[in-house]
This record gives C-alpha cells, structure tokens and sequence, in this order.
C-alpha cells in the first residue's frame, strides 16, 4: 500500500513539475472571416452592441436578408440610405451555373462609408434558412462569384453605423468564360452536350465548334495548361485548369497543332493551339470539340460558360432628386409591381392619391414604399410630389396626429378642433396631411356627419 501512494505522490509531482515548465498557451484572439462580424466585433469592443443603435444595426441587418428585394440580372438601382438610423437592403436573385456574378456598390456621400456586401444561399432543402457563402473583401465594394450549381442568392448591403446618403448597386451576370474559338461565335456551334455517341453506347461530353482549320483556340480563361498530349479519340488534346476556379478543368481536343507546353501558365485570349479534325474526327470538318470537368461532378455542359448575356442594366432615368422623399399616385387603378424583372413578379393596384414613400429608381420606375410597409415598384410617371395639397380643412373636432394610418399607431401630438391643415393624400380611411406647423402625420377620416356639422357652424 505504501509503495502505491508513493508511486501516485511522484506520478503528481512530476505531473506538476513537467506542467509548470511547459510554457502557456495563451488563447488565440477570434478572429472573423469576413468584414461584417469584424465590424460586430468592434462594436462590441467599443461597448456600443447593446446601445438602441447597436442593436438597430444588428436587427436591420437580420430583417434585410429574411425580407429581400425580388430582382432579376442585369440591374442597377440608386436609393438613399438615411444616416440618422441604421439601414441594410437585400436583393434576391437567380443564377445559373456557367455565370460570373459581378456586385458592385458605388457610395456618394459628405463622409466616407464602409460597406459591407455580404452574399448568402439556401441553407437547407426547406429553404428557410440562408447560410453566409461569401463576402466583399475588406475596405471594398466589389463581391465576385461564380456557382457550381444552378442556385437562388441573397445579397445583402449594409453601411456601417451613422453613414448614410446616395448608394448604386450594379448586379451582373456574365459568361465566365471567353468563346474558345478566335472569330466565332454561338452559331459555329455544330453539337451539343450531351448528344449520343457510336450508337449510343456514349453521349458527347462537350460542344462541337465548327471553323476553319488552322483557326486560332484561345484560352478561355486565366489558367494553367495540365496536359499536352494525343489521344485515340481527341487526338491532340490539351488539359487546362482554370486559374480563379481550381476544380474546373477544360478539355480541348482535334487539335491541329499546340501552341503552349504542360506547365505553362496562360492570360485569357492567349492562343494556345489552332482548330484542326485529329483524332476520331478525321471524317468530319475541322471543329473544336470543348469541354469542361468539376472534380468531383464530371462533365458539365459547356453552353452557358460561353454563351454571351446581356449584362448591361438599363440606365437610371427616373429623377433621383425624389429619393428618400414622399409622393402620390395620380391616378386610380395604379399598378404597383412586387419586383423588378423577376418572373414570380405580382402586381398590386393602388387609388388614387395613395402616399407612398420614394426609396430608389431603377431605369424609368421608382422602388415605393405603401404606409403599411409593402414594397414594390411603380413607373416614376404614374406618381406626384406631394409638395401641393389637395385641399386645405378645418378639423371637426379634436383628433391625434399619428405615426401611421392604423388604430393602434403612436400619437405624435394633439390637433385642436377648427385647426385647419393640408390633405396630402388617403390610405385605408385615413388622411396623410400637413398640420398648419408643418408637422406630417396620420389623421382617421372624419365622420360625414362630423364635417358637415364643422361646416354649419361655420356659416352661422
């Protein structure tokens, strides 16, 4: 017994003699993997994340992404942030694999703004939750990407506290890759992906583009040639990976002679071999056979990689002046649209004389916002400034000036009977109008019965 509690004694001082010689491992500050939860971080550090105005920022930020904006590629919009309270936007659209998105925020403002543009996609097959897949680089303004799958995104932009004024948000969709044969074009294109093969025992993995032989092949892409070799099928391939997506390969074969050596590393529009018919191609006119391989997926088809896109937006005409500033519609049976381009588009029909609120311009139209919070876009021509009044009353009796046309909206002050104010439009049995002190606000209805009473005793 006792040689056991010695053993154990001399086991625990070696343990705490070996443990105090060892040097401290001093935890490793977090760090983050993109500039929006650095910019968490320094709130938090600066004791400002649970102030009203850290905790504003933080809730924009979660309702932009859970409430985005319905937009289709190409699109470019200008709206006006308000720097006195926190602001985020969210932008919803689709791209398809083969594209390369480009995002770019340009800001106008009297001070300078960090902007955090940060992209999310399904989390999940219930599509409820949007996981974080990329973020613009820190201290910039430009997000680019380029999806292996067909796939919905989100972006959302968001400057950082107590920075406000006017922001345009360009969003593209381009083919990632450069037309592989120098001087044509789509309608070269002789055979698909996907075609049958030697009695359908294979099916064609690649696209056939048809030139003159001798024709120059470019590379398509900023890349490094992997192999250079002659084939049974191919004859003279070349094996290229492309320099900004790793594990997508490109697979030239009929080549009529090379122009590049394995290991060469190669800038887009470098002519890397010229259009011949080697291979299993000899019975058929000189083409390009193009195709391309995602480790782990196979053989992709090729089209939209190569295809040129319209992805020049329409430009603003709409008079930006408006933004951040309320209107009205002129006319009855107003058509709002849910979205901008997006084929789940709704249309909403508006009264006459509906305020709504200007919160950016795409192309001729307007991005509204109606006094119950739906958003949608309206055409800059269809709407008013609300500078003129439609007609200027006496009160009936006494009522309160509210935040918003609903029962239960907050009362900003008390209007007297007989005080007259300025109708500026009509929502849902309520008058936006304007208060002889220039004050804006919300004001039920009153009564037929109430109106004509002011008015009888009025003429007595």
């Amino acid at each position: 017994m006792r040689i056991r509690i010695v053993s154990c004694t001399l086991i625990l001082l070696l343990a705490g003699f070996f443990a105090c010689t060892q040097p401290e491992k001093v935890p490793q500050p977090y760090r983050s993997n993109n500039a929006h939860e650095d910019y968490l971080i320094s709130l938090q550090q600066a004791n400002l994340i649970e102030t009203a105005l850290g905790k504003d920022w933080i809730a924009a930020s979660e309702a932009a992404v859970s409430q985005p904006v319905d937009i289709s590629s190409p699109f470019e919009e200008i709206f006006y942030a308000d720097s006195r309270s926190a602001f985020a936007l969210a932008y919803r659209f689709d791209v398809i694999r083969g594209h390369r998105t480009t995002i770019e925020v340009i800001h106008v403002g009297e001070k300078s703004a960090r902007i955090f543009i940060d992209l999310f996609r399904w989390a999940s097959e219930d599509r409820k939750t949007w996981e974080r897949v990329a973020s613009a680089p820190k201290d910039e303004s430009r997000l680019e990407f380029e999806p292996r799958l067909d796939a919905r995104y989100v972006v959302r932009i968001q400057p950082e506290l107590l920075r406000g004024g006017r922001f345009t948000i360009t969003i593209r969709n381009q083919a990632s890759l450069e037309f592989p044969v120098q001087g044509y074009d789509r309608r070269s294109i002789g055979s698909g992906f996907g075609e049958s093969r030697d009695g359908g025992r294979r099916e064609h993995h690649g696209v056939d583009i048809f030139a003159r032989r001798h024709t120059p092949i470019i590379a398509p892409v900023d890349g490094y040639v992997r192999r250079v070799g002659e084939q049974r099928l191919g004859g003279r391939t070349i094996w290229m990976r492309d320099g900004r997506v790793p594990d997508k390969n490109m697979y030239f074969a009929h080549l009529q002679d090379y122009k590049v050596e394995p290991g060469t590393e190669v800038k887009a529009g470098q002519i890397i071999g010229t259009v011949g018919n080697t291979g299993n191609a000899r019975t058929t006119p000189p083409h390009l056979h193009f195709g391309i391989y995602y480790r782990g997926m196979g053989a992709v088809d090729p089209m939209n990689f190569i295809l040129k896109v319209n992805d020049t937006p329409k430009p603003v005409t709409a008079d930006i002046q408006a933004l951040g500033r309320w209107a009205r519609t002129l006319e009855n049976s107003t058509s709002l649209s849910t979205s901008s381009g997006s084929p789940e588009s709704e249309e909403i029909t508006l009264e006459q004389n509906t305020p709504v609120q200007i919160l950016a311009a795409v192309a001729d139209m307007y991005r509204i916002q109606l006094p119950d919070g739906e958003t949608g876009y309206i055409n800059s021509s269809r709407i008013e400034s609300l500078e003129g009044s439609l007609e200027t009353q006496a009160l009936p009796t006494a009522q309160s000036l509210k935040v918003a046309p609903h029962d239960t909206a907050l009362a900003m002050e008390a209007i007297a009977s007989g005080e007259e104010f300025a109708i500026l439009g009509e929502y849902r049995g309520y008058w936006f109008i304007r208060t002889d002190k220039g004050r804006t606000g919300w004001m039920a209805v009153p009564h037929p019965s109430e109106a004509q009473s002011q008015r009888d005793s009025s003429l007595r």
